[in-house]
């Protein structure tokens, strides 16, 4: 007695995966722009209210940051699934560079992230020039 089991054609698990990817995709690009367009909101709102302080803004774009490296961490789970099924050497090569640049924004974005967060607090427990001269 011979154990058979049938797997999905290779281009039926590409198809497959193809819609998978381009969900994914779609979600990374919708999360950045949903950031995006919070962060504008929030501009505007600072903005109008006057409070223009360096701060404000500095938790704008940390915030945004925040929404970008995770649109990116997406966009980079959507490249790697694509090649899942039988990659060419090209595809693998591409997937390697993209991975790279996305990687080293990832990167870099994480590092501004860290460094605006760890300003915020600073300035948040920093108390203001001239404070040490009021009366208690």
């Amino acid at each position: 007695m011979t154990l058979s089991v049938e797997m999905l054609p290779e281009s039926t698990l590409r198809d497959a995966i193809g819609l998978l990817v381009r969900l994914i995709e779609s979600a990374g690009a919708l999360i950045i722009f949903i950031g995006a367009v919070w962060a504008f909101v929030q501009f505007v709102r600072a903005g109008i209210r006057g409070r223009g302080k360096v701060a404000g803004f500095n938790r704008i774009r940390l915030s945004l940051g925040q929404f970008l490296v995770l649109g990116l961490e997406f966009q980079l789970a959507g490249d790697v699934l694509r090649t899942a099924v039988a990659p060419s050497f090209t595809e693998i090569g591409q997937l390697a560079a993209i991975a790279a640049i996305r990687t080293a924004l990832n990167y870099f974005l994480g590092r501004e992230i860290a460094q605006e967060r760890a300003e915020i607090e600073q300035s948040e427990t920093t108390p203001p020039p001239g404070a040490k001269d009021l009366p208690t």
